[in-house]
C-alpha cells in the first residue's frame, strides 16, 4: 500500500517522483506551496520531450504527433502544422457544458495534472509542466464545465477546459470572480504558452477529472464512516441495545476485514458504558438489524471505500496519457487513459454510501417509535402539541431514496464516440458526480441521526455512556440545546451537518480510542484509516 506519509512532517512533496496518497493530494492541492520539482523529475521531463523532438526530425508517423486524433488518426499532419494541430485540439475538445464544478476538483485536476505529467512519459517540456503548476501556486483555478467527459480517453472535455488558460483562452477563478483567462495572465506579466509537438493532447489525455472526484469521495466517505459508527453506537446507547452482535469471536468466524474492523470500533465505543451495565439482564433477546448489524453493513461499506482509496492512490501516481513515451526512445499508442479502473469501484463506492444512509434512517426511525423503555415518542415529552422530530426523519427519508435513484451505475452504460473509435467507454465521470452528490446527501442524513441521538441520549441521564461518546454528546451540546418543544429543526439540522463537516467528533473519539493497546497494535485497523 502507498506510504501516507504527511507533509506537515515532510515539509516537501516532489512532483514526478514521491508517491502521492489521497490526503497528501488534499493537502498539496491547498497549500501548493509544498509541492517542488526535482532535479530528477526536471530531467525525467526534458529527456521525454528530447524524445519527442526526434521522432518529429525524423518524420515517422506517431499518433497524436503529426497525425489528427480519433478516427483521425491516419490523417498526416506537416511538420509545419505540428503547433497548431495541438492548439486546435484544445479549442475543439472544450465543449463541457453545464455548471462548473467546485473550484476544488479544478485545483485537484492541476495538481494531478502536473504530476502525471511529471513522470516523465508523456513528452511535454518542463516549461509547460511548470505553467500548469503555476496556475495552482498562484491560485489562478480554470473554469471547467461538470458535464461532457465520457470517461473514453480519460476526460478530455473536462481537461481541455483545465488546459485552455494555457493558450490565453477559458475563464479563470481568481481573488473571488472569474475572470477571462487572458486579462489574468496580463496582470501577472504572462504570455500565453507557444504549445510544442503532442502537448496539446498531453494535456487532455488522462483521468484527472474522475481521479479528482475520486479523492473527494475516498476523503468525505471516510469522514461519514467514522461518524457512522460514532453515532450507531449512540444510537444503540439511547435504545438500550445490546454490544454482544460486536464479540470477536464472533466476527472471527465470518472474517471479512471490514467487519471486524467496525466490530473492533463499536466494542471500544461501548466499553465501560454505565448506560450499557444498567440492563444487562433485561428481557430483550435481539435487537434490530439496523443496531445489531451495523458491522455488517457499516464493515462491507469499510471494504468498499478501501478498494476505492488503493484503487485511487495507483490511478494518481500513474501515466495515464496517450501515446506513452518510454526511456527506450519508444512511442506506444495504448489506452491507459480508459476510466474503467476508476469507474467501477466509484459506482461500487456510490451503492455503499447509499446503504450507509439507508441503515442511519432506520435507527432514527427506532428511537421515534416510543416503543423502548424511557424514550418518548417523536423524541418529546408533550407532543400532540409538539410534532417532536417527526419531520427531520421525513428528511432523511427523502434523502435515502434520492440516493437510491442515484445508485445505477454509470460504468453498466457505454454509447460510441468519435465514429466508433471509441466503441467503449467508461463513463466514469458521470460514477464520480453521482457517488459524491450521494456522499453529500449521506452528511446530511447522518446529521439528522446526529441530532435525534443527541436529544435520546438526553433521556439516558444520570447514566453516563462509554467517555468517548460522553465527549462527543458535550461537544453537540454546546451548539444544539436539547428540543424541550417544536422549533425550526432546519436550523437544528444545520449545525449538526456542520458538526458532521468539521470532523470534530472524529478527533475527539480517536483521541479515545487511539490509547487503547488492542487499536493500536492491529495493522488492519491502521489500513481502513485515511492517513
Amino acid at each position: 500500500m502507498i506510504s501516507s506519509e504527511s507533509l506537515t512532517a515532510k515539509k516537501n512533496f516532489n512532483l514526478g517522483s514521491d508517491q502521492l496518497c489521497v490526503g497528501q493530494a488534499l493537502e498539496i492541492a491547498r497549500q501548493p506551496r509544498l509541492g517542488r520539482f526535482s532535479r530528477e523529475t526536471v530531467k525525467a521531463i526534458e529527456n521525454s520531450n528530447r524524445v519527442i523532438s526526434q521522432i518529429v526530425n525524423s518524420e515517422d508517423v506517431v499518433y497524436g504527433i503529426n497525425t489528427g486524433f480519433g478516427p483521425l488518426c491516419t490523417t498526416i499532419i506537416s511538420k509545419d502544422k505540428a503547433t497548431e494541430l495541438q492548439y486546435n485540439i484544445l479549442k475543439s475538445h472544450s465543449v463541457g457544458v453545464g455548471k462548473p464544478c467546485a473550484p476544488e476538483i479544478s485545483r485537484l485536476m492541476l495538481l494531478l495534472k502536473t504530476h502525471a505529467l511529471s513522470l516523465g512519459y508523456s513528452g511535454v517540456r518542463y516549461s509547460t509542466v511548470e505553467r500548469i503548476y503555476w496556475h495552482l501556486q498562484h491560485d489562478v483555478i480554470p473554469q471547467v464545465p461538470l458535464q461532457g467527459s465520457v470517461g473514453a480517453s480519460g476526460d478530455l472535455a473536462p481537461l481541455a477546459h483545465l488546459a485552455l488558460p494555457l493558450i490565453g483562452l477559458g475563464k479563470v477563478y481568481f481573488q473571488n470572480k472569474v475572470w477571462p483567462s487572458d486579462e489574468v495572465l496580463n496582470m501577472f506579466g504572462l504570455k500565453s504558452l507557444e504549445l510544442g509537438p503532442k502537448e496539446g493532447l498531453a494535456l487532455i489525455n488522462g483521468t484527472q477529472f474522475m481521479a479528482a472526484y475520486a479523492i473527494q469521495i475516498v476523503d468525505r466517505l471516510y469522514n461519514c464512516l467514522a461518524h457512522a459508527d460514532i453515532l450507531g453506537a449512540m444510537t444503540l446507547e439511547a435504545l438500550l441495545g445490546s454490544s454482544k452482535p460486536f464479540h470477536s469471536s464472533l466476527h472471527d468466524l465470518r472474517p471479512h476485514s471490514g467487519c471486524q474492523h467496525v466490530a473492533l470500533r463499536l466494542r471500544k465505543l461501548l466499553e465501560g458504558s454505565g448506560i450499557m451495565r444498567s440492563h444487562l439482564n433485561c428481557g430483550r433477546v435481539q435487537d434490530p438489524y439496523s443496531l445489531r448489524c451495523m458491522p455488517q453493513v457499516h464493515g462491507a461499506a469499510r471494504s468498499a471505500w478501501l478498494h476505492l482509496k488503493d484503487i485511487t492512490e495507483i490511478e494518481i501516481n500513474s501515466v495515464t496519457d496517450n501515446p506513452i513515451v518510454l526511456h527506450s526512445g519508444e512511442a506506444i499508442s495504448g489506452g491507459n487513459f480508459h476510466g474503467q479502473p476508476l469507474a467501477l469501484p466509484m459506482d461500487y463506492a456510490a451503492i455503499a454510501a447509499s446503504e450507509l444512509g439507508n441503515i442511519s434512517d432506520r435507527r432514527i426511525y427506532l428511537m421515534l417509535e416510543g416503543k423502548v423503555e424511557g424514550l418518548p415518542k417523536l423524541l418529546m415529552r408533550d407532543t400532540g402539541l409538539n410534532s417532536g422530530f417527526m419531520l427531520p426523519q421525513y428528511t432523511s427519508a427523502a434523502l435515502v431514496s434520492e440516493n437510491k435513484t442515484l445508485c445505477f451505475p454509470a460504468s453498466a452504460d457505454s454509447i460510441p464516440t468519435s465514429l466508433g473509435q471509441e466503441d467503449h467507454v467508461s463513463m466514469g465521470s458521470i460514477s464520480g458526480r453521482k457517488a459524491l452528490r450521494i456522499v453529500d446527501n449521506l452528511e446530511k442524513i447522518l446529521a439528522i441521526e446526529l441530532l435525534c441521538a443527541s436529544q435520546a441520549f438526553d433521556f439516558r441521564r444520570p447514566l453516563k455512556s462509554n467517555p468517548a461518546l460522553e465527549a462527543c454528546h458535550a461537544y453537540v451540546r454546546k451548539s444544539i440545546d436539547h428540543a424541550h418543544q417544536d422549533r425550526v429543526f432546519a436550523d437544528d439540522i444545520g449545525q449538526a451537518l456542520a458538526i458532521i463537516q468539521e470532523r470534530k467528533l472524529v478527533t475527539i473519539s480517536n483521541e479515545y480510542l487511539n490509547q487503547d493497546h488492542e487499536i493500536k497494535g492491529n495493522d488492519q485497523y491502521v489500513r481502513y484509516e485515511l492517513y
